[in-house]
């Protein structure tokens, strides 16, 4: 039976460690020259984009490889899903191709109707309601730092939206406390709080980022307008002034506290350079950690076995 990565709230925890624990592995031996091209040899992963990516499109191209198997990219020109094309036919058609299919979308239910008409794994690449591949990212890199998970509080300052969401997905499954500062209106989204809540998770919706990053062992933001949202990106910026996480946000936090943010970072706005590149910033540990944790999905989802 296929497994499918749409979201943190369908994988167990076990499922959610067996990646961390993969990714961590094979992270170590990359850096010893150890070679893993076997375990995706001749094997492809269709990468279909309607947005445009750093990481995402280099990580999961470069980790397909790394795992001897191949990554093609379909730009938003190329298939035009949706429009050209019904979703259903181009999730029935990709599966005759490849082994596995990458999305990054707009709209969450793209991704939830390609796992539900293909017959190969689907792997949610980034959609609006969501981005667990992210959060996979983001657990590794904390778990590296801090050798533990369990127990530790994430205080997130900004906008509720699909990095928050999968980061309180993550949360519940693995013990975390979860708090977000953020502007009225933008909270995350009421039914995956309310889930997370139902698992005994902490979570803390708040308004004040100071109330927030007190005691904080991650401070994590992100920017405060997504993409889609350039129409309001001057609203915004006024909505959130203040939510800014700088050097005096960060000395409220654990002396050890994480710096974190998924970037692309708009400097000045959601987070200041001297806090980016502070002795506590992670954050391009976990850009790199978006390949480790990736290669371990794949490895799971394509392959099976390591």
């Amino acid at each position: 039976m296929k497994r499918d990565l749409v979201g943190l709230s369908e994988w167990s925890q076990e499922e959610i460690w067996e990646v961390l624990e993969l990714g961590i592995h094979l992270k170590r031996e990359m850096r010893a020259g150890i070679k893993h091209d076997h375990i995706l040899r001749g094997k492809t992963l269709a990468m279909i984009f309607q947005k445009p990516s750093l990481r995402t499109r280099v990580s999961f191209e470069v980790g397909m490889w790394q795992l001897g198997g191949y990554a093609l990219y379909l730009g938003p020109e190329d298939i035009k899903l949706g429009q050209r094309e019904s979703v259903e036919d181009v999730a029935l058609n990709l599966s005759r191709y490849v082994d596995g299919i990458m999305a990054r979308v707009f709209a969450h239910e793209v991704v939830e109707e390609l796992a539900r008409f293909a017959t190969v794994p689907v792997i949610n690449g980034l959609s609006d309601l969501l981005h667990p591949c992210q959060a996979l990212a983001d657990m590794l890199t904390i778990w590296e730092k801090k050798r533990k998970l369990e127990g530790l509080t994430i205080a997130f300052i900004g906008d509720g939206n699909n990095v928050a969401n999968s980061l309180i997905e993550a949360s519940a499954k693995l013990g975390l406390r979860f708090r977000i500062a953020c502007p009225m209106g933008h909270e995350p989204s009421p039914r995956i709080v309310g889930e997370a809540r139902s698992l005994g998770a902490e979570i803390e919706i708040l308004h004040a980022p100071k109330e927030a990053a007190k005691d904080a062992d991650v401070l994590y933001t992100d920017v405060w307008t997504s993409m889609g949202q350039e129409a309001e990106a001057e609203i915004r910026r006024k909505k959130f002034q203040g939510y800014t996480v700088d050097l005096d946000l960060l000395s409220l936090a654990k002396p050890d506290c994480l710096v974190m943010h998924c970037l692309p970072a708009h400097y000045g706005e959601e987070i200041t350079y001297e806090a980016a590149r502070s002795k506590n910033s992670a954050i391009f540990d976990q850009a790199e950690n978006r390949l480790h944790a990736e290669k371990a999905v794949l490895a799971l989802l394509l392959g099976g076995k390591v």
